[in-house]
């Protein structure tokens, strides 16, 4: 199991990444190839089929545990007003996708998906970005290593998401500092902000890119400019890759979270599936940044990994189309 004790357990897990299972692929791609259907005529869903067969190491995958792991934090600079709502709500909303009332608990239920949350340390918001790094390194070592341990064995799909009042203004900091730009290249209404809230947010992103323009490194860039569920993301999607668990994306923030590792090394990017694109300005530009096409724009904006839990029914679609439909042999069905 991947973790995260040290500064160098991160660095050397990013830069030794595991590859996809070509041999698995290649079985699953001549299964694709004798299916009663012309060829390609599922679009997208036979790279979806073949994706996860590399990922899973089966040339029949299957989604028989799959999870999605919300994790929540709360964020000092929430306290200039760029949300909406008040961090109290974070800790609120942990409670209702534990009694099952959120968004996520009908969708996770609809695609087959568990649904376990981690909050941490919720009474402890991280600093103000506009003048001091979010975490310390211990902080920021507890939140990866906290991502990393959710990530157990056996495990088919993982579908992470996010809970944290405020989280869109640290998410558009990563971004502009992982891809350049400035704070309203990146920055958009979260909650629903508007006017003197909206300013007040691109102002904020602004002065965190200055006052930690000397952060150039995925696990600086993490500690100064994110917050712990960010962190916990990211934590996560690389322990999944090392043990070679595919990943859904939601929506703006886990894509956030994987932007400085990203820069640092493309190849993260491989077994992740963009689930949808978000109605959040960045999220498309972020996509293009990190090179995923998205499953799915139906206008959503809500996170807790919500919009990737709609995208895994498409990813459900895919895998049982691969898996039970007939060969042309099977079915005696003539071939083109």
């Amino acid at each position: 199991m991947t973790r995260f004790t040290t500064v160098a357990d991160f660095d050397a897990a990013l830069a030794d990444l595991p590859a996809a299972d070509a041999e698995a692929r290649a079985a699953a791609a001549a299964r694709q190839a004798r299916l009663t259907k012309p060829a390609g005529s599922l679009g997208r869903l036979e790279e979806i089929a073949l994706f996860m067969a590399e990922w899973q190491r089966s040339d029949r995958p299957r989604i028989e545990d799959g999870r999605v792991l919300i994790f929540a934090g709360n964020h000092g600079v929430a306290a200039r007003g760029t949300s909406a709502f008040p961090p109290s709500v974070t800790a609120q909303m942990v409670a209702n996708f534990r009694a099952g009332g959120a968004a996520i608990n009908a969708l996770a239920a609809v695609a087959g998906l568990s649904l376990t949350v981690v909050p941490l340390a919720l009474d402890l918001p991280t600093a103000d970005i506009t003048h001091a790094p979010a975490m310390t390194q211990a902080e920021c070592l507890d939140a990866l290593d906290a991502g990393a341990a959710a990530v157990t064995a056996g495990l088919d799909l993982l579908v992470p998401g996010d809970m944290g009042i405020g989280n869109t203004t640290p998410a558009a900091a990563l971004c502009a500092a992982s891809f350049g730009g400035t704070a309203r290249d990146w920055v958009g209404p979260g909650t629903g902000v508007t006017g003197a809230a909206l300013a007040a947010k691109v102002a904020a992103v602004d002065a965190a890119l200055a006052h930690h323009a000397a952060a150039t490194t995925p696990f600086e860039r993490l500690r100064r400019l994110g917050g712990r569920e960010i962190a916990a993301i990211a934590g996560a999607i690389l322990a999944a890759r090392h043990a070679r668990v595919p990943v859904l994306l939601d929506g703006f923030i886990v894509g956030a979270a994987l932007a400085p590792l990203a820069v640092a090394q493309p190849a993260i990017v491989a077994h992740c599936l963009a689930g949808h694109v978000s109605a959040e300005p960045g999220h498309a530009r972020l996509l293009a940044r990190l090179g995923l096409a998205p499953l799915l724009a139906l206008d959503m904006r809500l996170g807790e990994a919500s919009g990737a839990a709609v995208a895994a029914t498409v990813v459900r679609a895919a895998l049982a189309a691969h898996d039970g439909m007939a060969t042309f042999d099977q079915a005696g069905v003539s071939e083109a």
